[in-house]
Parts: structure tokens; sequence; C-alpha cells
């Protein structure tokens, strides 16, 4: 048997992973250590069934995305996946004989995908980005009758232990999701942290133009990301208005870089407001355009509304616009407390409007200040980035798969 046969992985993932950083990251590393990396994803209108990307081998199953559709939608849509994935992974498994299978959640459940290659001997990593039982609360429960809410959460929940249960390991993002899967009553030899940060030979402020703060007199505030209900920018364009309306010698403006689904009306907010003109929704951009998108800006937003669920979350954009060398702005949320404490990210009140131009403001105003904040979060962004974590993860791979016995080695 080959080298390349030997360290075979297979990744699953619902989402379209040219836009999924994550998994991209973890893809790439491990064909930069000498693995053969096969990704099985959603397919993007447009695009075509197999492709090669940065050396990953690309599946892209035809299975419509119904983002911010209600729950039957969704649940049609990750059954469909998972059936689709899982006869397509079995059919590859028939000609690269992979050592090794990754699923990415949302949802937990898609690790059902993989029960024909466990069956045979090959470990399964469960990668959970997130906690699925909050996301479903979130999302989903004040949609639902009253009587039906507790049941609903307690499938759920069923469905997170009985694929945690499945895998060989789990990984997670940061370190207040793997409390709570220690807490579920996960083995603590079960679970390890893989941190959801980014690559610095990627985000690189020394490959794009230095941009003086305030160049042209224009403050200039950048949002790479998600445009769904739990990143409030809603809350930005308001904060926006009021420093116009505070501060009308500041010419801020604010460029918007994401996916949208229609499920809040920016454009039409920021019309009202008659701040039209300073916000610009720029689209989706691909991964690699976003390092000159941030590098073109002065602070970088990461605006998250407060919930059970974000309670888990650390947002990589705050991780993105530090590595290249801009102040960040972000939600009070635990996990950015817990991870970058009180002198790195200024900070503001989720939902809080005013709060949040505050802090805009407070970067705007002090130099000095402003310095030393980016400073100090770069620090900690080297201490957790992607070139540290990813050795530990290809680490990881490398141990699971020397543990397991493989019956094709004979």
């Amino acid at each position: 048997m080959t080298n390349a046969k030997r360290r075979s992985v297979a990744m699953i993932v619902h989402s379209y992973y040219e836009e999924d950083p994550r998994v991209r990251r973890e893809a790439e590393t491990l064909v930069e250590h000498g693995f053969s990396v096969d990704v099985f994803a959603l397919r993007p209108p447009g695009a075509s069934e197999v492709d090669r990307v940065d050396g990953v081998t690309l599946h892209r199953l035809d299975v419509k995305r119904h983002q911010g559709a209600g729950l039957p939608t969704y649940l049609a849509e990750y059954t469909v996946f998972t059936a689709r994935a899982a006869f397509a992974l079995a059919a590859a498994h028939r000609r690269r004989r992979f050592t090794l299978v990754q699923v990415h959640s949302i949802p937990d459940y898609l690790a059902i995908a993989a029960l024909p290659l466990k069956a045979t001997g090959v470990p399964l990593i469960l990668d959970l980005h997130e906690a699925m039982p909050e996301f479903f609360r979130s999302r989903f429960a004040s949609r639902l009758p009253g009587v039906l809410v507790g049941p609903a959460v307690a499938l759920v929940r069923g469905q997170e232990r009985a694929s945690i249960a499945l895998a060989d390991r789990v990984i997670t993002v940061n370190e207040a999701l793997g409390d709570r899967l220690l807490a579920l009553g996960t083995p603590a030899a079960k679970v390890a942290v893989v941190p959801n940060s980014p690559s610095l030979v990627r985000f690189d402020p020394s490959s794009h133009p230095d941009r003086p703060f305030r160049a042209d007199d224009t403050l200039r505030l950048v949002y790479a990301g998600g445009l769904s209900p739990i990143y409030e920018l809603d809350v930005v364009i308001d904060a926006i208005a009021l420093i116009r309306s505070s501060r009308s010698t500041i010419d801020v403006r604010l460029d918007v870089y994401g996916r949208d689904f229609g499920e809040v009306p920016l454009r039409e907010r920021a019309e009202a407001l008659g701040i039209g003109g300073r916000v610009t929704l720029h689209g989706r951009i691909p991964l690699e355009d976003v390092p000159a998108a941030v590098a073109a800006a002065d602070i970088g937003l990461a605006p998250t509304r407060r919930s059970r669920f974000t309670d888990y979350s650390l947002s990589t954009k705050v991780f993105e616009y530090a590595a290249m060398g801009k102040p960040v702005v972000a939600s009070r949320l635990p996990m950015v407390e817990r991870t970058f404490g009180p002198d790195t990210v200024v900070t503001y009140e989720p939902g809080n409007a005013d709060d949040l131009a505050a802090a805009i403001l407070r970067l705007a105003d002090n130099a000095a200040d402003r310095a030393a904040r980016v400073e100090r979060t770069l620090v900690r962004v080297r201490q957790l980035s992607w070139d540290r974590a990813g050795l530990d993860y290809v680490a990881l791979v490398e141990r699971l798969i020397a543990l397991r016995s493989r019956p094709t080695d004979a």
C-alpha cells in the first residue's frame, strides 16, 4: 500500500467548502503534511461536481441550500445531504480506502454518513463547530408551539449525545465548548480543542498596502462574515447614524462583505436612517480576498447578538482583523472577554447602538490607546494562531490513525 493511501482523509461538511475557513484550514494543512484529502460539501450554483482546490479533492453534492428557511425545510435539507454524503463517501472509499473520516457539524447527526466506514474500522473525528442544541433554541424554538419546545430540544440533545458516542474523537473550536462537552459526560481523553484561528500566512499585513488610520479623513469600518440575524449589523447601522448625528465632522463609512440571504433588511435600514450612501454591501468575496478588504479599513467590527448560543461563540473575525493589525470592536460576549481580556479588543454591550458608537469613537479619538490595543491583541492572536494550532491538529489525526488497526493494511 502506498503512503498516500495510508494517509487518506475524508471530510464531510454541510456548507460551501470555499466559504468555510475552518474546514479549508484543516484540509489544506493536512495536504501540506502529506495527506490526501477528499471533502464532500454542498454544491454552489454553477459549480462543477468535482474540483481540485489547493491540493484538496472537492466533491460537491447537489443539495439546495435554504438559508433562513423554517425548521421542516432545514430538516429535509440536512437529511437529504446526510444520505447523499453517505453514498458518495462509501463509493469513494472503494477507490481511496480512507484511513480517517472527519465530520463537521452542524448538523451533528451528519456523523451517520460515516457509519459504513466506521463499521470497517475507519476512525471518526466529529468536529463540533457549534453547540447544536443552543443553535436550535436560538433559531427555531420561538417558532414552535410552546408544548413542543421541550420535546424538540430533548431530541436535539439526544442526537448530539448519540453523535458524540459514535465518534472516536471529538474536537471543538474553543474552551467554552470544550468545557460544555466535559459537562455532558464526554470523557476528557476523547475531547480536544482546536482553536478557530486564522493562518498568519494568509492574514499577513505586509502583503497588502498599508492604510494610515483615517486616511483621506475617512473613518472606514469593515465587517466580513455572515449576514444572518445572529450578527447584529442592524445595530452597527444604528451606531453609524448616531455617530453622524453626534459627530458630523467624522466621515464614517461601512464596508460589508458577506453573502446576503435577505434575512435582515440592511440596505433599507441604512436608507431609512439617511446613511444609505455610507454603507456599502459588497456581497460575498472569496476567502483569499478577505485580508485585502480588511487591510483597506481602519476598524474591524465583530458584532454578535447575545444568546445562550453565542455565549459559547468566539468570532474568527476578531482574530482576522487583529492579525491584519487593525483595532477591533466586538460584542461583550463571555468568550471574547475570556480569550482577550480587557486591554485588547474594545467591547460594547450587545444590542446597544449607543455603546457601540462610543466604542468606535473611543478608538478613533485616542491614537495611543488604539496602538497599544493593536499590539496586545496581536500578541494574543499569535499565541493562538493556526500556525501553532494546526500542528497540534495534524498530530491528533496522526495519532488516531496510528491507534487503529486497518484491515486493508493486512
